[in-house]
């Protein structure tokens, strides 16, 4: 039941989303580019701005980092043999490599670790914002149609102002320079509005959608790399990383995480395989009701 109600609020955000663009037709790119360009800067900047990193983090990087690329080389894998276009590959790995262990992960985290766990669920969702907030753009916009590639990638990644807003975040931390609580009010308010924006806009998108139009093999594929596959490269890196046995628990519990939202956030600001990114979102959170029970009984 505990379970349930976690995820009974993320639902409810999402047919809030689902029936507001059914009703009003609302213009989604447009929300989008504002959740993508005003809020999630803030988003970025405050968590940043109040995380302290030491030696220790060093480890959970290594590991998100390694996560997130062995995802990629198997889209990689995948794609070259199903012969899909560089768009194609470019939605796969946004549907596939970014797992949500912030507004879904991080309370899972604390439900079977209590507040020992928190600590380190929220260190790796900081982590998970900054490979986002790079490699997550990066091919967005290499698969945005027109594009020529790495030179369009990063031309797009500096021009996002979720880069900057964690650039500004670590450098006031770390210079110790205190910001003004009606400075951090306005923070606050900014950041906490951004991740229900996203989780909305998922929700339009939604309802957009037409199932006759989806390639289920290629969703089925990507759900199996999210779900399945993730989690047992979790398991692997975990054993060659110098972790407490709980540390490395909980990687493997928030790898088996569903997508990410933002990523379809992503994939309508660059017109990368928004339907398909969105659908695989939606159904992988779905399905994770099946399939993180049976993580937990494997891994605790």
């Amino acid at each position: 039941m505990e379970f349930l109600s976690i995820l009974l609020p993320i639902f409810g955000v999402f047919v809030l989303g689902f029936i507001g663009q059914k009703k009003f037709q609302f213009d989604i790119k447009g929300i989008s580019t504002m959740a993508l360009y005003l809020m999630s800067p803030f988003l970025t900047f405050r968590t940043f701005y109040n995380t302290e990193f030491d030696l220790s983090h060093l480890y959970l990087a290594v590991y998100i980092f390694a996560l997130c690329g062995s995802l990629i080389l198997v889209v990689y894998v995948v794609s070259f043999f199903r012969k899909y276009s560089v768009t194609e590959t470019c939605g796969m790995i946004l549907a596939s490599s970014f797992m949500n262990n912030g507004n879904y992960g991080t309370p899972v985290v604390f439900l079977l670790f209590g507040a020992a766990g928190l600590d380190y669920a929220i260190m790796l969702m900081v982590l998970q914002q900054m490979v986002m907030s790079t490699i997550g753009i990066y091919f967005a916009a290499k698969g945005s149609p027109g594009s020529n590639g790495f030179q369009t990638s990063i031309q797009a990644l500096w021009k996002m102002p979720i880069i900057y807003g964690g650039i500004a975040g670590t450098l006031l931390h770390y210079l110790h320079i205190p910001l003004g609580s009606s400075v951090m009010e306005a923070v606050n308010m900014v950041a906490d509005a951004a991740i229900p924006t996203i989780m909305i806009t998922l929700g339009m998108q939604l309802a957009n959608i037409s199932v006759k139009h989806l390639v289920k093999e290629k969703l089925s594929l990507s759900l199996t790399i999210r779900l399945a596959i993730s989690p047992v490269i979790a398991f692997l890196l975990t054993m060659m990383l110098p972790v407490d046995e709980m540390v490395k628990q909980i990687m493997i519990v928030l790898a088996a995480m569903p997508t990410a939202a933002n990523t379809t956030m992503l994939a309508l600001q660059f017109n990368t395989e928004a339907e398909f990114v969105s659908s695989a979102t939606f159904i992988s959170t779905v399905l994770s009701l099946v399939t993180l029970p049976l993580v937990f009984w494997i891994v605790l």
